[in-house]
């Protein structure tokens, strides 16, 4: 075949094939409505003015002019919005400032077109709310400002330290003190974290000896610091990222919706928390990537959670993911427990206690739920919702079908089991956050697979429930984690790999909060022990493992190599430990035969 033929061929049924892809959309062009690229100006009406023209076409592709678009809070779209845990202090506003809002649409799929979205003062990226079948690909975010600031250590004494200003921290020196600050806000509180080059690690730390000290211009982002610093707290090299911990906003919001899909999306900063999603069903996030822009020199990309969903139902879908600098979690899936402040007639009245969430509402008429113990965190019994109503921001009042179950009481706690998803995570990446990678908690089948955890300062991968801190429900019961990469994780604190740790404060013979829990044929790299913690898990396999030490800390050769508390038909076996000594096995409530090993893992198995 001629070549000149065979190249028009390919084109050709490339053309067709992507044609046929989008048949039956019409395209609307953001640049129609004067969304203008490089200008500088403020876009916020113009895009939401194409939103709207999709959403009265209806299954339309919006494609965005590329390049770079800015928007300010001024004309943006705004919204009163109570978001799962960063709702804090009732004396302020809840409305937010959106760049893009999706409400009430339907069969939209916005193609960003590789457009870099730049957003000025404390805004959301998007907003999905009660919409279906939503699609964003190819599109990037950012902070003019990231409300985290940076500066790097340049030379460190005990009495004086030299630390380059990152551009993108707006500071002033006021009588001797710095002062960061951004569009419309300023730094109050100091919450810090440092991170080390060299070990490619994130610890926490303390801005105090910094604000104590003077402050000195010595030229343009160049500061000398004169003052008492502890020795050892800082060295060259290290960068200093601190932010004011207060939870007013997130990187996006996805609420009361169905079938949303986030391809290629680029988050290079979210204010807040990351991208939420609550009580949707249906969340595809794939090849979205947290990190800080190539080049910029920044560390941190996320004030807190990346990627947080909250009583959503359906499959929640991460696949070929990337996190990298994050003051809190990579992952975090959970519903929320709610506790019963009363109960008059038939009808109960539950409340909100995490003073992060609240305000929305967490169940609907026709919902199955648990009626929870909050200190076994065993469930009493369930029944089926006839009514559900939000009251006040911080209770709802419910009436079951049929008779009320007498045991209900005061004091129990309730959590929604229609609003529980399905989970795989796969071929991701997890990296460079000081607290946990993923932590979960839901009734349904879970698979983690084929990803990497590199430098999860915590647990890289944290099974919780609780019905008395976070309030964060769900039992699991299927559960499988295999085929992943652990490399140097829990060096904050000594974690281990893997930790199982519901809050249950009594125990109940015979009852086991967590279920059918499967860690297999996984590499880790770790630098101590324990490798595995577990307590409460009815079915628990730790096989076929591979297990080498790194010398990233000292090793405590003292620690057991897996700690389980109240466990029963426990497996460990075929798993190959090396530059450690024998494994070690530590038992509390729970007798030997509820552990079955081979003979190479046996090592010492202790009661204590």
């Amino acid at each position: 075949m001629d070549m000149s033929l065979k190249r028009f061929l390919i084109i050709f049924f490339s053309l067709f094939i992507q044609q046929t892809a989008i048949l039956g959309q019409s395209v609307v062009r953001a640049s129609d409505y004067g969304v203008r690229s490089n200008s500088f100006e403020n876009a916020a009406i113009a895009l939401q003015n194409a939103i709207e023209a999709c959403k009265a076409k209806g299954d339309v592709i919006l494609e965005l002019p590329g390049g770079r678009i800015d928007i300010w809070p001024e004309g943006a779209a705004k919204r009163e919005l109570y978001i799962s845990n960063c709702t804090e202090d009732d004396a302020l506003t809840k409305v937010k400032n959106i760049a893009l809002l999706f409400e009430d649409c339907k069969n939209i799929t916005i193609d960003g077109n590789n457009t870099l979205v730049m957003l000025h003062g404390k805004m959301v990226s998007f907003v999905i709310l009660r919409s279906h079948n939503i699609k964003i690909r190819n599109i990037r975010f950012d902070y003019e400002r990231p409300t985290v600031s940076e500066f790097t250590i340049k030379s460190v004494t005990d009495k004086i330290v030299e630390a380059e200003i990152h551009p993108d921290s707006r500071y002033v020196i006021d009588n001797s003190r710095i002062l960061f600050y951004g569009e419309g806000w300023k730094t109050r509180s100091h919450h810090t974290i440092v991170f080390e080059p060299a070990a490619n690690t994130l610890r926490y730390s303390t801005f105090k000896p910094f604000l104590e000290s003077n402050a000195v211009q010595v030229s343009p982002f160049q500061v000398r610091f004169e003052g008492n610093f502890a020795k050892n707290a800082f060295h060259p090299g290290d960068v200093v990222t601190l932010r004011d911990p207060y939870r007013d906003n997130c990187g996006a919001f996805i609420h009361l919706s169905k079938d949303i899909q986030l391809e290629d999306v680029k988050m290079h900063f979210m204010h807040g928390l990351g991208i939420v999603s609550q009580f949707s069903e249906n969340i595809s996030l794939l090849k979205v990537r947290v990190a800080p822009r190539e080049n910029s020199g920044r560390i941190i990309a996320s004030f807190a959670d990346c990627f947080h969903f909250s009583g959503c139902r359906g499959l929640v879908r991460i696949d070929s993911c990337f996190t990298s600098g994050s003051h809190d979690d990579a992952v975090n899936v959970h519903g929320t427990h709610l506790r019963i402040s009363a109960v008059n007639t038939g009808k109960i009245t539950v409340r909100f206690m995490h003073h992060q969430t609240y305000g929305f509402d967490a169940f609907f008429a026709g919902d199955s739920v648990a009626f929870v113990n909050s200190k076994t965190l065993m469930s009493l019994g369930t029944a089926k919702l006839k009514t559900a109503k939000l009251i006040n921001r911080r209770e709802m009042e419910f009436e079951v079908e049929g008779t009320l179950p007498s045991f209900v009481k005061a004091g129990l706690c309730i959590e929604n089991l229609t609003w529980t998803p399905e989970v795989i995570i796969q071929n991701s990446r997890f990296e460079r956050t000081n607290t946990r990678g993923i932590l979960l908690t839901t009734r349904r089948k879970v698979v983690i697979q084929n990803n990497t955890f590199s430098h999860i300062g915590m647990y890289p991968i944290l099974i919780a429930d609780d019905a008395s801190s976070w309030f964060e429900s769900g039992a699991v019961q299927d559960v499988t984690i295999r085929n992943n990469r652990f490399d140097e994780c829990g060096y904050n604190s000594g974690s281990s790999a893997i930790s199982i740790a519901p809050e249950n404060h009594e125990w109940v013979e015979g009852y086991f909060v967590h279920k059918n829990i499967r860690i297999e044929n996984n590499s880790f790299k770790v630098n101590d022990f324990p490798l595995l913690t577990a307590r409460s898990v009815e079915g628990l396999v730790f096989a076929n493992n591979t297990i080498a030490r790194t010398g990233l800390v000292p090793a405590d050769t003292t620690k057991a190599s897996f700690r389980l508390t109240g466990c029963k038909k426990v497996i460990i076996e075929h798993n190959v430990i090396q530059g450690f000594g024998p494994p070690v096995i530590k038992l509390n409530a729970m007798p030997q035969s509820a552990v079955k090993t081979d003979e190479k893992i046996i090592g010492e198995m202790n009661k204590h």
